[in-house]
């Protein structure tokens, strides 16, 4: 829509997770590098939590950039599933053939002697779970089941859970509880600072092939951090908008204006008084 205008070559603020627009924010590199060395040392399970639309399927799409020939793995990203689904799934990930007549303890079974040949062939099975407080208690416990095998250097089965906050308050039911004592690892996603906001869309932008001075003016990127809270889908929104309205003028930079515009038109942000706001700034 407005690519030609600014010299893009791709939209830069799409809300799709895609890996190449990755930016290596304080929060998500350490979170990253908190995921590489659980991963590397053999722990069990490990937790990832964030507000919506903080990054948290990007950062298990990294993840899965990172894993190697050494490992196995199997991404679900919606596991609103049953105990007996769930293993048909890990299994059709694994590559593994299940009986589907079979009832939960043949499938377990089965999943646990291809973890062990796994083992003897030294591969690591990781299996990374989006959106995990959708998981039901008896499906969280049947992954605990299953991840009972372990050598005496490290467990067989590697799970990382990555969910919203509500993941923290649904692992604290007693039903569940020996899998929070597992959790060896944990972060907890934030969103981006001020200055970290402004090195975000330079980033995106050039990514996109933008080549020329800033498209947000020190204004525009100050009340866009404000309404967004720095979580970056929000930012991405906003910031699209805000482009828009800035080609609809013919312009070439995003202002207080075309931000404030954007941010009236995008529901779950934050809603300041913008005559206030303005004596602020």
């Amino acid at each position: 829509m407005y690519r030609t205008h600014f010299g893009l070559r791709e939209p830069p603020f799409g809300i799709t997770p895609d890996t190449t627009f990755a930016f290596s924010a304080r929060a998500h590199q350490a979170a990253l590098n908190t995921l590489l060395i659980a991963l590397g040392s053999g722990e069990g399970f490990i937790q990832i939590t964030g507000e919506v639309g903080t990054g948290k399927t990007l950062l298990c799409r990294r993840v899965l950039t990172t894993m190697g020939d050494e490992h196995v793995t199997a991404y679900l990203p919606n596991p609103l599933l049953e105990p007996r689904s769930l293993m048909l799934a890990l299994g059709e990930d694994f590559q593994i053939e299940l009986d589907r007549g079979a009832d939960e303890h043949q499938l377990l079974r089965t999943l646990n002697h291809a973890l062990l040949d796994f083992a003897r062939d030294d591969k690591r099975v990781v299996v990374l779970i989006d959106e995990a407080q959708a998981m039901p208690l008896a499906t969280l416990e049947a992954l605990r089941l299953l991840s009972n095998l372990e050598t005496e250097k490290r467990k067989l089965l590697q799970v990382v859970l990555f969910g919203q906050p509500e993941l923290e308050a649904r692992l604290d039911d007693p039903s569940v509880r020996q899998i929070k004592q597992r959790i060896t690892f944990q972060y907890r996603l934030t969103g981006l600072s001020r200055t970290e906001l402004r090195h975000y869309l330079a980033h995106r932008l050039r990514v996109a092939g933008y080549v020329g001075p800033e498209l947000f003016s020190a204004p525009a990127i100050w009340l866009l951090h404000r309404a967004s809270r720095g979580i970056p889908r929000l930012v991405n929104i906003i910031a699209h908008k805000s482009l828009m309205l800035v080609f609809g003028e013919g312009g070439h930079q995003a202002h207080w204006r075309h931000v404030s515009a954007a941010v009236r038109d995008t529901p779950s942000t934050r809603r300041p008084r913008f005559a206030s706001l303005r004596r602020s700034w």
